[in-house]
């Protein structure tokens, strides 16, 4: 059996290592520059899965970097109303990193733009962090592929906190997500990711992640057919493949997301103990907000695994709770397991 689903295994907190940011939506039609106001929501890959399992009742702690000023007083307080340990925070550097996405829309268009540089997160180096402070009492660590994005020095400091990590015993999990606005220091995820993902107990992305960061190759033109049945079957040799190039990682989890304008199909499939679990079938013609899905799926997963549920109860709670996220405005979700569980297939 998977050592992610040992009994006991998963008894201290659970820490999201990443880069918390602003985000700001200005409307599609420029009106914000009239009203002098759009919504702003306090973001980050890994800070919205501190979010869900906080709300989920799970012991959240969460690591990023923040100038120490009153904007940041603010800001933690609000995360601590919800639940998640801040006391891992690093304070340092002079700002806090933003991103703009225009209102209705989601990363994979031109309405991102991203102002990070020079943030205090993305200042860290290696040697800056005490990680036995940071990871007291954790036995959960997870990160997500836009941490080593950013530049050399955080790379080198996600390694060197997967190893600090490593050394305690500590649970692993990456989400390899791929943001192409990232990425522009002179090095390719290809060449970073496989050095990282090695660390890995528990692997999220899709086929295409994994051929981007892994190089595992998904076959040629699998878009023309449009059938599932080619999907899950490339779900299941990429896992595979995954397993065989890292031996620590133990289960793999892959979305397949499928948008045309607002009419949604989703599902996604696990593979672990050498079987390969697929999830009902989603669909929807009404979306709120496409952002912070995938972080919901992985905190969905770290969920299951830490209260050691069935595994295809694991995949339905995940599925359905990030296909719950699309009717929530911001990142994060504010649905309760209660409300997640009714929503399975």
């Amino acid at each position: 059996m998977s050592g992610l689903l040992d009994s006991g295994q998963h008894t201290g907190k659970i820490l999201s290592f990443g880069e918390l940011l602003l985000r700001f939506c200005p409307d599609t039609t420029g009106e914000w520059l009239n009203s002098h106001q759009f919504p702003v929501y306090v973001v980050g890959a890994e800070l919205n899965v501190s979010n869900s399992l906080a709300l989920w009742g799970l012991p959240a702690k969460y690591f990023t970097a923040l100038p120490d000023n009153d904007l940041t007083v603010q800001i933690v307080k609000s995360l601590q109303s919800k639940g998640i340990d801040t006391s891992a925070i690093h304070y340092g550097g002079n700002r806090v990193g933003l991103y703009y996405l225009t209102e209705h829309n989601d990363i994979k268009h031109n309405a991102l733009v991203y102002d990070r540089a020079n943030s205090a997160f993305a200042e860290l180096k290696p040697g800056m962090i005490d990680w036995d402070k940071v990871l007291e009492g954790v036995s959960w660590f997870h990160f997500s592929a836009i941490c080593p994005a950013l530049n050399q020095n955080v790379a080198d400091l996600c390694e060197e906190a997967l190893e600090a990590a490593s050394k305690r015993n500590i649970t692993i999990s990456v989400d390899m997500n791929y943001r192409s606005k990232l990425w522009q220091y002179g090095k390719t995820p290809l060449e970073v990711m496989p050095g990282l993902v090695k660390y890995c107990d528990l692997v999220m992305g899709n086929i295409w992640a994994a051929e981007m960061m892994l190089g595992i190759n998904v076959i040629p033109n699998i878009h023309e057919s449009g059938q599932k049945s080619i999907y899950l079957k490339e779900a299941l040799k990429t896992s595979r493949k995954i397993m065989e190039q890292f031996p620590k990682c133990n289960a793999v989890a892959n979305t397949f997301r499928f948008d045309a304008t607002n009419d949604i199909k989703y599902y996604t499939t696990l593979y672990i103990d050498n079987q390969l679990y697929s999830s009902g079938e989603y669909e929807t013609g009404h979306v709120v907000d496409k952002v912070g899905s995938g972080d919901c799926f992985m905190a969905g997963l770290i969920y299951g695994f830490y209260n050691q549920h069935e595994v295809d109860e694991i995949l339905e709670f995940a599925t359905a709770a990030a296909f719950e996220k699309l009717f929530i405005k911001g990142d994060a979700t504010t649905r309760t397991v209660a409300e997640i569980k009714k929503a399975m297939k």
